[in-house]
């Protein structure tokens, strides 16, 4: 069999599988992001276990409208500048790998308003590739919103369990983190139900 370089992206949605397992994954990295931004209110929705939507909204310091697509590129990352950086890490993300590698396999819709700005930024991206972008209304912060988590990678699905068993999974990870940020405010909604949340400090 003759070896091939694979495309770019055919390669991205093989990496997305080491980062995104299953929709638990998306929560963790998007809540660490959140947190990792000084977010003090987090809210989590999800849709048939994670599934078909997850969005994770926060008041974090925001994405810039000038680095908001560089943010979706493999390796891109605000928490690391050289090899020195690594031996300091105090951040819970800092390889740039999350928001490519769910973008790669889902639908994906973020809005960020960073500190300073005037307007929010939308963009829209499908498979990895941006589909729309323009400028919105918006309070400081990040909304995220990632649907049909596996849309392109059928494949995938066939590895998740039921809708329940992998809200639990959810439930259980999000009830942790407000274990150990008792200053944020952090609330889970399925289906469209509030099934776990915290006043925060």
């Amino acid at each position: 069999m003759a070896i091939k370089v694979l495309s770019d992206q055919l390669a991205s949605q093989i990496a997305a599988g080491e980062v995104v397992e299953r929709p638990f994954s998306v929560v963790k990295e998007l809540l660490e992001n959140s947190l990792d931004a000084g977010a003090t209110t987090i809210n989590v929705d999800i849709r048939d276990g994670g599934r078909t939507l997850i969005q994770v909204a926060d008041n974090g310091g925001g994405i810039s409208e000038n680095e908001i697509e560089t943010a979706f590129l493999r390796h891109a990352t605000s928490k690391l500048s050289s090899s020195r950086d690594l031996e300091a890490i105090i951040t819970l993300g800092f390889r740039g790998e999350a928001l490519a590698a769910i973008a790669a396999v889902s639908q994906v819709m973020i809005v960020s308003r960073a500190a300073g700005e005037k307007a929010g930024t939308r963009l829209t991206l499908a498979g990895g590739k941006k589909t729309s972008r323009d400028a919105v209304g918006a309070p400081q912060g990040t909304v995220i919103a990632v649907e049909n988590l596996f849309y392109n990678v059928p494949a995938r699905l066939k590895f998740l369990k039921s809708d329940n068993s992998e809200k639990r999974l959810i439930d259980d990870f999000v009830t942790r983190y407000a274990l150990a940020y008792p200053a944020v405010r952090l609330r889970l909604t399925h289906n469209g139900r509030i099934t776990f949340q915290t006043s925060g400090n």
